[in-house]
């Protein structure tokens, strides 16, 4: 199933990572390469916590102990369960003409944006604005949210990704709540990269684009944490 995905992905991104007709193909590796710092999905393994009563003294044997004394008061063990993330969709093929359903909006100080992002990632949805990756997390919530844009066409929402440097702010703007988080680093991956869109336990963004402007063959993807 990864496999399959993998290879969806690095076809939407061919089909719409820049846009429009401004595409162009490139062989040569662009010149600067941003620290590595990929939000991959972890899984958090769960913590037992066992408390036993003060009368009883710790034991390094495997049998049941058994206890005679007056019933304990001692709370039963707790169990730290694993959070439960959201599950990326494949994206559909690419000439689908997703409905336009409007999420709120992403501002980028730094770089002078503030536009409406948009649920999907198929060619007509990035052409509206940048698109939230269907099935990833939502502004705020447990998991990556995942948002594509164009960098050479339509509005060209991030054109100027690659001039974001690490604490610099992004917000969403969603049902009238503002969600801030902060750029934590930035990479430069192959289209068939698909560990970009893996979910974590903790509360991150990743905002991708084909790198350099005008070419599919890389593409580049700035990480963020929310500020808490």
């Amino acid at each position: 199933m990864r496999q399959v995905l993998a290879a969806a992905v690095a076809l939407l991104l061919i089909a719409s990572g820049c846009g429009g007709h401004d595409r162009v193909a490139t062989t040569d590796a662009p010149a600067l390469i941003a620290p590595t710092t990929v939000a991959s999905a972890t899984t958090v393994a769960s913590a037992v916590v066992t408390t036993t009563a003060a009368s009883v003294e710790p034991s390094t044997s495997t049998s049941l102990v058994a206890v005679t004394a007056a019933p304990s008061t001692t709370a039963p063990s707790t169990t730290a369960a694993a959070p439960v993330l959201p599950v990326p969709e494949a994206p559909p093929a690419e000439n689908t003409v997703e409905p336009e359903h409007l999420l709120g909006t992403i501002q980028i100080p730094k770089i002078d944006l503030d536009v409406s992002f948009y649920e999907g990632v198929t060619l007509p949805t990035l052409d509206r604005g940048p698109g939230h990756w269907p099935g990833s997390a939502m502004p705020g919530q447990v998991g990556n949210v995942v948002l594509a844009g164009h960098r050479v066409s339509h509005l060209r929402p991030f054109r100027n990704l690659d001039k974001l440097a690490v604490g610099d702010e992004v917000l969403f703007v969603v049902d009238g709540t503002t969600y801030t988080y902060v750029v934590s680093g930035a990479e430069i991956v192959k289209p068939e990269a698909v560990n970009i869109i893996d979910q974590t336990p903790d509360k991150t963004a990743t905002l991708f684009a084909c790198h350099p402007p005008g070419s599919t063959q890389f593409r580049w993807v700035t990480h963020l944490t929310l500020q808490t």
